[in-house]
């Protein structure tokens, strides 16, 4: 769709929604969605946020991702990091346009974007406070050693996930962990989805102050 030095102004497609920018949130769909999947997910986890969407800037027979992939589950990992940067100088260009601080925005990601989401915390640590992460998988098999001291991350993942199974998410969780991040897992009995069930819970742990 564009290549990764193209979206990194505000042209890229996305959507904006005004709010509070004390915790702003970073909303990035999952494969074959569009900006405007997660805006009702955002406004269940923080009714006053600030929101940003963007579109994933890669298309797969069609359909919007934010990187590729060589197939199903195995990532293409030299997309992934510089899908990464992209996003993230989007996000600190639209963050200086709408008067975000730097580092402030929560990600929160489906699929596809979960996994952006967590690769950017490992590639991009400054970008995030912390992240939401829903059907998230292992971005990176070898993950850099970033400093996740002081960031919070939300991993809700299904049980019964084919696609983020219980390996995937143990293995995520360990990585995020080792590097200093403060993980609360709030599993589910389903599969790849989104359990509509927790989002209140989870919207419980995302409003907790800092520490």
């Amino acid at each position: 769709m564009s290549t990764p030095t193209d979206a990194t102004g505000l042209g890229r497609p996305h959507v904006w929604r005004p709010g509070s920018t004390a915790r702003p949130l970073l909303l990035l769909h999952g494969t074959g969605a569009d900006e405007h999947d997660l805006l009702p997910l955002g406004r269940a986890l923080d009714p006053d946020a600030a929101l940003l969407s963007p579109r994933g800037s890669v298309l797969e027979n069609g359909m919007p991702r934010f990187f590729r992939r060589l197939r199903e589950g195995v990532f293409d990992e030299d997309d992934l990091r510089a899908r990464v940067d992209e996003l993230a100088g989007f996000v600190a260009t639209a963050g200086e346009h709408h008067g975000v601080a730097p580092g402030s925005w929560w990600a929160v990601g489906f699929s596809n974007g979960a996994n952006i989401a967590s690769a950017m915390l490992l590639r991009r640590p400054e970008a995030l406070a912390g992240a939401v992460l829903f059907a998230a998988m292992v971005p990176f098999a070898d993950p850099p050693d970033a400093d996740l001291s002081g960031k919070a991350v939300i991993v809700a993942n299904g049980r019964r996930d084919p696609m983020a199974t219980a390996d995937h998410t143990r293995r995520l969780v360990a990585q995020l962990r080792d590097r200093g991040a403060d993980v609360t897992e709030v599993p589910h009995g389903g599969g790849h989805a989104i359990d509509p069930a927790g989002v209140a819970e989870i919207a419980g742990l995302v409003a907790r102050p800092s520490s």
